[in-house]
């Protein structure tokens, strides 16, 4: 009887680890695939004014890809901030980083804060992608 246990056990663990390695890697290829769309977004961020400053890829159970950007605060006014976003065909990654130029904007001018070069974009690419936006250089990294 203790023999049938212990094999339905050993079953039982054997699927859930294969189940475990099936969902583990298509977190990876889906996790691939969102890097590979943001990848055709830097091109299109460098031609607006933000600068790749450094390019960094993690390798774990979900890779991440993280990309630091610094451009002038010119070169994103308001109304070029608008201009860009109208554009028709923008990939929703674009238009995420764009908007949240803008918001970065919009609430700095709430704190009636002078604007500090330079303006840097930080990008976390993840099943789940994160953009931060800094005014100046941040002290907290």
């Amino acid at each position: 009887m203790i023999d049938k246990i212990v094999k339905t056990l050993q079953d039982a663990s054997g699927t859930i680890k294969e189940q475990a390695s099936n969902l583990g890697a298509g977190a990876k290829e889906k996790t691939y695939a969102i890097i590979e769309d943001w990848l055709q977004v830097f091109p299109q961020l460098e031609i607006y004014g933000l600068k790749v400053e450094s390019f960094a890829l993690g390798i774990a159970l979900s890779p991440s890809l993280e990309v630091d950007l610094k451009g002038a605060h010119a070169d994103f006014s308001a109304d070029r901030l608008e201009e860009l976003l109208a554009k028709e065909g923008n990939s929703t990654a674009l238009r995420t980083v764009l908007s949240t130029i803008k918001t970065t904007y919009s609430l700095h001018r709430r704190i009636y804060a002078d604007l500090q070069e330079p303006l840097i974009v930080k990008i976390r690419v993840k099943i789940s992608p994160e953009v931060k936006v800094f005014i100046g250089e941040p002290l907290i990294q």
